[in-house]
Formats: structure tokens, C-alpha cells, sequence
């Protein structure tokens, strides 16, 4: 028997800089929720970039919805727009491998098992990634470890984290609506 078939997460935001770095730490604890830390890495750089893409792109305005869904094995992370035109993955050539813009959906499909994009007429776009998700570890059992690789390589992580912010993530406000 499944005892959460499916579990869901949704943020609306405007996608600006301060409010990726938010969503980033809401897909991050939803994530450890739902015991399954071993996909956070992945899943923020992967939500980073689609909402990145946002912000630089999206046309009439920058509002989108994130969600974020579990079901049985399988992660979907996915960011709703309203700017009807679709992304396209740019092909890097030698001279371009200094730039600092043009690698955001081939960094997604690196780190995802697949992605992809869904039109939606009038009403904008949605682009998905999805990664596959390990055994999920019921409610009131033993969690397992976060970091499987040792726990300097977290510190060294959150002492980065604090240079580059100033401030502790976990005191960033943010607003979601959680389902599971």
C-alpha cells in the first residue's frame, strides 16, 4: 500500500533575484521534508535556472508559479509564465566558453533525467525537469543522514552560503502552499 501517493508543493512569486534565492530555500526544505535530501543539489540548481531564465526573459511580466511534485519515484519540478514564447537550448562553441549567459536549460538537462517544455496558448509556457527519487522513508522512521559524503563538505557549503548572502538562509521569509 502507498501511504503518499502523491505530494505537492506551489509558490507564486515574481522573479526576481531576492525571490529565486527564496524559492531556492522553500524547494530546498520541502525537499528535506519529504526526506529526500539526496535531490536538493539538484533540484535548486535546476529550479535556480528555469526561474533565472525568468527574470531575464519572460514578457509581459516576470510573475510565475513554481511547483514542485512527488509521485511514487519520480520528481517534477515545473515553472509556469506568461510569456508565450518557448526557450531554446543554445549550442556552446569554442568561443563561448567564457560566457556568462546561454548555459541555463543545458545545465538543466545535465542534472535532470529529463526535461522538457508544454506550451500553453495565451496563457505562457511550462518548463519541467524531473529527477528520479529515491525510496521515500515513511512518517516516524528513522531519517536517513544528509549529507552521505561526510559532513565537511556541508560546512564548507553553508560557510559559502553565509559569505555570499550575509545572512543565515533560514531566516529569509518566504510564502508557499503545501500539500502532503
Amino acid at each position: 500500500m502507498i501511504s503518499h501517493p502523491s505530494r505537492h508543493c506551489t509558490v507564486e512569486l515574481q522573479a526576481l533575484p531576492s525571490r529565486i534565492g527564496q524559492v531556492r530555500r522553500i524547494v530546498s526544505a520541502q525537499l528535506r521534508y519529504w526526506h529526500l535530501d539526496p535531490l536538493i543539489d539538484r533540484a535548486a540548481l535546476g529550479v535556480t535556472e528555469l526561474l533565472t531564465n525568468v527574470h531575464r526573459h519572460a514578457q509581459p511580466d516576470k510573475m510565475c508559479t513554481v511547483e514542485i511534485e512527488l509521485l511514487l519515484d519520480r520528481l517534477t519540478v515545473s515553472v509556469h509564465d506568461h510569456d508565450p514564447r518557448l526557450p531554446a537550448v543554445d549550442t556552446m562553441t569554442d568561443d563561448d566558453s567564457l560566457a556568462t549567459c546561454g548555459r541555463g536549460l543545458a545545465m538543466v538537462a545535465a542534472v535532470s533525467e529529463s526535461w522538457g517544455v508544454r506550451a500553453e496558448g495565451d496563457e505562457g509556457k511550462v518548463v519541467w525537469f524531473a529527477l528520479s527519487a529515491p525510496a521515500v522513508v515513511g512518517a516516524g522512521t528513522a531519517r536517513p543522514s544528509r549529507r552521505a559524503g561526510g559532513e565537511k563538505s556541508g560546512r564548507v557549503f553553508a560557510e559559502i552560503e553565509h559569505a555570499v548572502d550575509g545572512r543565515r538562509a533560514e531566516h529569509a521569509p518566504a510564502r508557499s502552499a503545501v500539500a502532503g
